[in-house]
């Protein structure tokens, strides 16, 4: 567990460079949901590569930051860079979407597309920080990063008073982000339900929670594409998450489409597909007399995409509607 007093060195850090981001209930759903989409870089990424940067020496930020992201992780050491004034070098996946490489230029961060998956491009980026003596930033096994994340587990325990039968349900790739909310609600002691939520085509986390091993897993593309990846051997993120959730879901494709324009037509929200699995497996279980927290972690789906999903959709997108 992250400790209260990183939590809250990583609030006093992270106060004035980030937004606060909304938290709505939805009586329709008995859901509170926190809307991360509203965040500096479109995304909750940059509370974790915010907090790790500034927590960093100078001489530490000036040699130079380096990364492996699917996408929000590099806009977040992107925008800390940018604010810092030093240089970032981002390692993304051959099938990274294009306007998270483009927003991650426009913050000026030099960017390698690499031929391979996450875990091909998180292995070439270590081996760069290592070869040119520059500092490596996880996206998820790194205590700061995990901190930092947990502010948002904070900002939610501040503006929900009930605690009684209430379930929390958090997308997971690394594990970053179910570790610092858990550890926000577990000093606080708020008794809330964790549940992780991952696509079917990416069950990588999945699997190590449920069978101890992530090596028999077959990944395919996925809408949901910053929730793919191996996870990195030995993480610290491995034993918290699997001590912290009380269950870890799978949805599918077609389920994440659906949330993604449920978001659009009933909050008039965007929504990239890693953020709207939580809704996804919400709407999948139909069961709405548990209240439940969503955290909708992102708004950096590409808006060709975006508009074709909504197009899809747009006629059957409430599966609760009454004909």
């Amino acid at each position: 567990m992250i400790s209260a007093d990183a939590i809250n060195s990583a609030i006093l850090r992270l106060n004035g460079k980030i937004n606060i981001t909304p938290l709505t209930f939805d009586p329709d759903l008995n859901v509170y949901i926190k809307w991360e989409n509203h965040q500096k870089t479109g995304a909750f990424k940059v509370r974790g590569a915010l907090n790790k940067i500034l927590a960093l020496e100078t001489w530490e930020q000036e040699r130079g930051l380096v990364a492996a992201s699917a996408g929000n992780h590099g806009l977040g050491v992107a925008y800390a860079a940018k604010l810092l004034g030093v240089k970032a070098t981002i390692f993304i996946p051959e099938n990274s979407v294009i306007n998270k490489e483009t927003a991650m230029l426009n913050y000026g961060a030099a960017v390698i597309r690499v031929s391979g998956d996450f875990s091909t491009a998180e292995t070439e980026a270590q081996s760069f920080a290592v070869k040119k003596g520059a500092t490596w930033v996880s996206p998820y096994n790194d205590k700061l990063v995990i901190a930092g994340h947990a502010t948002i587990g904070a900002e939610i325990i501040s503006e929900i008073e009930e605690e009684g039968d209430l379930q929390c349900l958090i997308p997971v790739c690394g594990g970053g982000l179910v570790a610092g909310i858990g550890s926000a609600f577990q000093n606080k002691k708020v008794g809330v339900k964790l549940i992780g939520v991952q696509s079917a085509n990416s069950s990588f986390f999945y699997s190590l929670y449920h069978f101890g091993s992530q090596k028999d897993v077959l990944e395919k593309n996925s809408i949901a594409d910053g929730l793919t990846g191996a996870i990195e051997k030995n993480s610290i993120t491995i034993p918290l998450v699997r001590s912290m959730l009380d269950d870890f879901l799978l949805v599918d494709e077609l389920d994440i489409e659906r949330a993604i324009a449920y978001c659009y037509f009933k909050y008039g929200e965007i929504v990239e597909g890693s953020a709207a699995v939580p809704l996804a497996a919400l709407l999948l279980k139909g069961n709405f007399t548990q209240k439940s927290v969503l955290v909708m972690t992102g708004a950096n789906i590409q808006s060709d995409l975006h508009a074709s999903v909504c197009e899809r959709w747009k006629d059957h997108w409430d599966p609760y509607e009454e004909t």
